[in-house]
This record gives C-alpha cells, structure tokens and sequence, in this order.
C-alpha cells in the first residue's frame, strides 16, 4: 500500500502483540510454528515463554495435528505459518482433526492476499476464507489493522473452537480508535448512510474509506460496515443494509469465489435481495509486484470501489 501520511503497521504486529498479552495472563496459552517463527511474529512468544513455544519446522501438517493434541490436553494451542500453507497444506488435518472434533485451536495464517508482494502467486494467499468458512464449526476472522488484530487474536482464546486469523504481512494504515469495540460475529459501522452499503474487510476496509470519501463529494452517502468476522457473519447487519440502503458492495483482498462478498450475498439473497456488486480478485492467482502495483493490476483501489458503488446504485430500483 502506498504511503498514505498514516503509521503503517502490519497486522501481523498486532498477532505477535496479541500472544504476548495471552502469555502474561494464560498459561494454558502455546504456540507452534512451521519454521517461519520471525515471519509470523511468533518468535516474539518464543523469547519471552521458551517453554510454551514449540518448533515443528516445514511441515504444517504435523504442526496443526500437535495442536489438536495439544488441544485434547487442555491447551490453547495458537499454530502460525503463511495463510497459503495454513489454510491448504494442512487442510485436511484441519478438517478432521480440529473442525470435526470442533477442538480448540487458533491458526494464526499471516501473508494472507496479493499484499505479501514479491514472493508471488505461490505465497499469495486468496482462497483461504473460502477454504476455511467451508468447515462446521470454523470461526474466521480478518482484522483491518495491528490494533484490530491484537484484540482479535486476545478473544480468540477466549472463543471455543477452532478460529483462523487471517493477517498480512505489508504495514497498513492504523484505523482503529481505542473506543472501538471488538466482538467476533458483531460487525462495525464506520460510517452511516443512506443510498448503499459497502462491506469490507481486512485492509480493503481502508480502501472503502477513501472510496466513501469520493462518493460523498459525489453526493452519495455509503454506510460503510467493517465485517472482520466472515464467520460467523453479522447477518442482522446485512440484513438492515439491504433494506436500509437497497444497495450492497462487498470489497476483500481474497477472490471473489467463494469468500467474503459471497457469504454476504447467500445471506441477502435468501432474506433482502439487492443489487450487490463484488471487488476482489476475479479467478485469478496472484502475480509478482509491489502491493500497491496489485492493488491497482487487480481492480482493488478506492477508485475501483467507487466504480462497483455506481454500477450497484444504477441497478437500484
């Protein structure tokens, strides 16, 4: 993401702040990672709680079948690696050894979207909210920023089951204000307004902002709703925008496939049907850039939200 005036902070920092808070207050909290310790911030629980931290090396599979034992023990084990290797790798371990037993591990999948940059379409993550809202049972959430994202990974431990965090690895704007609160499942209106609603998550919520910014100078008033939980979905939120505003754009650094635009359709499509137009990547993998030259190659700027707002507002009744 360009340089925007803000402190800019990744997501991940406020993981690795989130498991050192757990640390101090909950000794039934460890973590294991798949060899990408620095990466996902938990080296910094491994420094301060050696003898709660556990190394498993490249191999993410027996990483998430030692949480489950370690869940079965009565732990609350936290599992980091990148979201790619997290949320496909070890699918099938998370499937029957977690979410079919409905065990109490937090997978913690960092370097999530097209934002990782350089490393490419093999590290890139863009499935994984649709891979992991597959599953009975599985609690996702995608915070918008580090302080979002510390308190999400603090109320993971507190949530039974299995949750998966997603979080990026670029430094995003910081949009939280103290005031906020954090509730899993419990959407956030940032903004309100009449004429259509825009959803997002992750860091696309500040993309939603600017693209608010421009269609109020254009006269139109957009709600705009941070939904850092796509499961389980606020669906009294998604309910009231529909009828409320009779217009929807979902906004998500994921593809559109299956993800966070379409857990909000299948709600509204069943109880408000609206106009509702989807920003993200459309059937593609990711490819090498900066992530701000991704933001722009794949049509997930302000500007290209603003485009969908027009087009769901045209198709209004």
């Amino acid at each position: 993401m360009a340089d925007t005036g803000m402190k800019m902070v990744p997501t991940r920092d406020g993981f690795g702040e989130g498991l050192l808070e757990l640390g101090e207050h909950n000794k039934d909290v460890v973590v294991l990672s798949a060899d990408l310790t620095d990466s996902t911030r938990a080296a910094w629980f491994k420094k301060k709680f050696p003898d709660r931290f556990f190394g498993l090396g490249v191999a993410e599979q027996d990483m998430i079948g030692a949480a489950a034992g370690f869940a079965l023990m009565g732990k609350i084990p936290f599992a980091c690696t990148f979201g790619v290797f997290a949320s496909g790798r070890a699918w099938d371990q998370i499937r029957v050894s977690v979410a079919y037993m409905n065990l109490n591990v937090k997978i913690g999948g960092t370097h999530g979207g097209i934002s990782v940059g350089p490393d490419g379409a093999t590290h890139q993550a863009l499935e994984e909210i649709a891979l992991m809202r597959l599953l009975p049972n599985m609690t996702i959430i995608v915070p918008c920023d580090s302080v979002e994202a510390r308190r999400a990974t603090v109320e993971a431990a507190r949530i039974p089951g299995p949750v998966y965090i997603r979080l990026g690895r670029s430094g995003v704007p910081m949009i939280s204000k103290p005031s906020d609160i954090f509730k899993v499942g419990k959407a956030n209106t940032l903004r309100d307004g009449k004429d259509l609603t825009i959803f997002a998550c992750g860091q696309m919520v500040y993309e939603a902002m600017l693209a608010c910014d421009i269609l109020e100078k254009e006269g139109v008033k957009a709600r705009l709703v941070n939904m850092h939980t796509p499961k389980p979905i606020d669906i009294d939120a998604i309910i009231r925008a529909a009828r409320e505003t009779g217009a929807i754009v979902t906004a998500e650094e994921h593809t559109v496939a299956g993800g966070f635009g379409s857990a909000i359709a299948e709600i509204a499509v069943q109880t408000a049907p609206v106009p509702i137009k989807m920003v993200g990547v459309q059937n593609r993998f990711g490819v090498s850039g900066e992530p701000d030259e991704l933001f722009e190659y794949f049509g997930l700027k302000a500007k290209h939200i603003v485009k969908a707002a027009k087009e769901a507002l045209s198709m209004k009744k």
